[in-house]
C-alpha cells in the first residue's frame, strides 16, 4: 500500500509539474532592428465594395502606405498534437505577395522543445517539422499560397497596392478577395464585423498537406485589433480547420518591422 501512496503522489507531481511547464510562457525573440515609420501611399482606389472602403478608411483613411515587406513577431498557443497545446513563440518574414518564411518554437517551462521552419520561397514550399518529418509538393504550394495571403491582412495594404489582387462583392458584410497563384486564382471569401467594419474571418479551400486527398475548408479569424506602431493591426489570430472545430493555433502579434530588407532573411533559417 505504501508503494502505491507514493507511485500516485510521484504520477500527481509529475502531472503538476507538466501542467505548471505548459503555463509558462517563453520569453519574445529579441527585437527586430530596422523598419520604416514614413510610407510612400497612394489615394484609396474608387469602386471597392462597400465593406471593403469601411474597412479600409477605418485602417488607413484616404492613403494607403506602400509595403514591401514585413518581420512579424509575437507569442502563440499552438496545438501540434491533439489535446497538448503547447506556449509558443513566432516569427514570420515576408516579401510582400510573394515570399514567406515561417520559424516557431514550441516551448515548455520556456525552453524551445520543438522547432518548426516553414517557408515558400520563389513558388516553392518546404515543411520541416521535428523528427526529420518534411513535406512539399503541390498541394503543401497551394496551402502555403493561401498561408501567405491570409498572413497578408497584418498589412492589408498589399491587396490595394499589389495589381494581382482584386476585391469583389459578395454580401452586405463580406466580399471575395482574389488572389494570385501560379499562372491561376485563389480566393478568400472575407467577412466583416458588421459593428466595427474591420475584418473577423477569411475562409478558404486549402489542402491540409500533400497526402490530402481534397481540400478543406479553412479559416483565419481576426479575433482582436489595436494599435501597433500607431497603425490599426489584427493582434490577435486564430487559424482552424473546419472539421476539427476549434483552432489549432492562437498567435498574438507583439511587434510588426516593415519595409525593412528581407531577401536573404526570408531564405534563412531559425530567428
Amino acid at each position: 500500500m505504501k508503494v502505491i501512496v507514493i507511485l500516485i503522489g510521484l504520477l500527481v507531481g509529475l502531472v503538476l509539474l507538466i501542467w505548471l511547464g505548459l503555463k509558462v510562457k517563453p520569453a519574445p525573440f529579441p527585437p527586430y532592428p530596422g523598419g520604416v515609420t514614413e510610407f510612400e501611399t497612394i489615394p484609396l482606389p474608387p469602386g471597392l465594395p462597400a465593406p471593403v472602403e469601411r474597412f479600409y478608411r477605418q485602417v488607413y483613411g484616404d492613403r494607403i502606405p506602400v509595403i514591401t515587406s514585413a518581420v512579424i513577431s509575437g507569442r502563440a498557443e499552438i496545438r501540434p498534437f491533439a489535446g497538448i497545446t503547447l506556449p509558443a513563440r513566432f516569427r514570420f518574414i515576408h516579401e510582400a505577395g510573394k515570399n514567406y518564411r515561417h520559424y516557431i518554437e514550441a516551448t515548455f517551462f520556456g525552453f524551445p522543445i520543438m522547432k518548426v521552419n516553414e517557408r515558400y520561397v520563389d513558388g516553392l514550399s518546404k515543411v520541416e517539422l521535428p523528427f526529420g518529418v518534411t513535406d512539399e509538393g503541390s498541394k503543401v504550394e497551394q496551402a502555403a499560397n493561401l498561408g501567405l495571403w491570409a498572413e497578408t491582412m497584418t498589412m492589408p495594404a498589399v491587396f490595394l497596392t499589389d495589381p494581382r489582387v482584386r476585391w469583389e462583392p459578395f454580401g452586405d458584410d463580406s466580399a471575395l478577395l482574389i488572389v494570385p497563384f501560379k499562372d491561376g486564382e485563389d480566393r478568400f471569401v472575407v467577412r466583416f464585423d458588421p459593428e466595427s467594419g474591420l475584418v473577423r474571418y477569411m475562409e478558404a479551400m486549402r489542402y491540409r498537406d500533400s497526402k490530402s486527398a481534397r481540400r478543406s475548408l479553412w479559416i483565419t479569424e481576426n479575433a482582436e485589433w489595436a494599435s501597433l506602431n500607431g497603425q490599426l493591426t489584427g493582434v490577435v489570430g486564430a487559424a482552424t480547420w473546419f472539421e476539427d472545430g476549434s483552432a489549432w493555433a492562437v498567435f498574438t502579434t507583439e511587434e510588426v518591422v516593415f519595409n525593412v530588407d528581407v531577401q536573404q532573411y526570408v531564405r534563412q533559417r531559425g530567428y
